[in-house]
């Protein structure tokens, strides 16, 4: 009499294993987005262009990650573009207004962009509040904090003046300077959006961290049954998406030495629609890092593709929109793909 082989325990094909991977679509829209703007211009694939599209890509690509993490947990961050402004009003304040070294307007920013997310954590997790309405309220009053209190300090909206403070030439080279490459000059937050995304795959695909992330997002009541700290899993994706945040507040205060009072205002929707075109699901439990990372690339690519081709700058909104229903539909394929092949 033959065998039968489990099913629970058989081996799925290379293919079969490819097709259910949630970044797939994004990597075919990726090389469509690549394929289209290349072949129309010639400084979009020269390596100026690529370095000039690889730089808005890993600024929105460092939250783009983070906000991906938070989304496999289940819940959103809408606070968390208007506190990359927060962590850089603070940064810029401190060591302009002030007279702090600029690394340690850099650590005051840190506290504070944590101090928000453990904040939003806490309220979601302990009221049982959409996290939709929870950061939406902490997204309307930083963005009046940062209004009011920039105005009172400088009479104006804006903080200029960081190249003069101390601490700021070397803060500068980390975080905000360029590194050649064959000639070009790329910026160093290509490598920091680089780091950011391997260190979240790690922990997603290869830490006890990662499992209750996708507990808590698939199911999480089902979570805390098995023993998932579900409440202080959630709070330390909140404060993660706050670091994220902290990093490219400060990427771009040092990059520009000065701070708007409205900047980030508007970008936390393009966090999330990177997320969701990187295979992030809505509705939690789904998704990845290199998934958001390369959402966050296609947005660069088409940001500057657009440009290069001196299209009318209103058609990067019309791609957005397009993108996001197209990846909405394919990652939608993909799941239920994906729960056909373990069932």
């Amino acid at each position: 009499m033959t065998a039968v082989a489990d099913e629970r325990v058989a081996r799925a094909g290379l293919a079969r294993r490819l097709l259910i991977r949630p970044e797939l679509g994004a990597v075919v829209g990726l090389v469509l987005v690549f394929a289209f703007f290349a072949a129309q211009s010639e400084v979009f694939r020269s390596p100026d262009g690529i370095a000039n599209w690889l730089d808005p890509a890993a600024t929105l690509g460092i939250m783009a990650v983070a906000v991906a993490l938070l989304m496999i947990g289940g819940e959103f961050d809408l606070s968390a573009g208007v506190l990359t402004g927060t962590s850089g009003l603070v940064l810029v304040t401190l060591a302009t207004r002030f007279g702090f070294n600029v690394w340690a307007a850099m650590l005051a920013g840190l506290v504070v962009a944590l101090a928000v997310g453990f904040a939003n954590g806490i309220v979601v997790t302990r009221t049982r509040l959409p996290s939709f309405i929870v950061t939406l309220g902490t997204f309307l009053m930083l963005q009046g904090v940062n209004l009011g209190v920039t105005k009172a300090i400088t009479g104006t909206v804006q903080v200029s003046g960081l190249r003069r403070a101390d601490g700021f030439e070397l803060a500068n080279a980390i975080f905000a300077g360029t590194i050649d490459i064959g000639g070009t000059a790329f910026r160093v937050a290509i490598l920091w959006w680089i780091a950011v995304t391997a260190v979240a795959t790690w922990v997603l695909m290869r830490t006890r961290a990662g499992n209750w992330i996708f507990a808590v997002g698939g199911n999480e009541q089902a979570a805390r049954a098995v023993g998932v700290p579900a409440a202080r899993t959630k709070i330390a994706l909140f404060m993660t998406t706050a670091f994220a945040a902290w990093l490219v507040g400060s990427i771009l205060a040092l990059r520009y030495t000065s701070v708007q009072a409205n900047v980030g205002i508007g970008q936390e929707f393009i966090y999330i629609i990177a997320a969701v075109i990187g295979g992030c699901l809505l509705t939690g439990g789904y998704g990845s890092a290199i998934g958001a990372a390369i959402g966050a690339l296609i947005f660069g690519m088409a940001d500057k593709g657009i440009v290069f081709l001196g299209w009318d700058a209103d058609w990067f909104t019309f791609f957005l929109g397009a993108m996001l229903l197209l990846a909405t539909l394919a990652n939608r394929l993909v799941r239920r793909y994906a729960e056909e092949v373990r069932h």
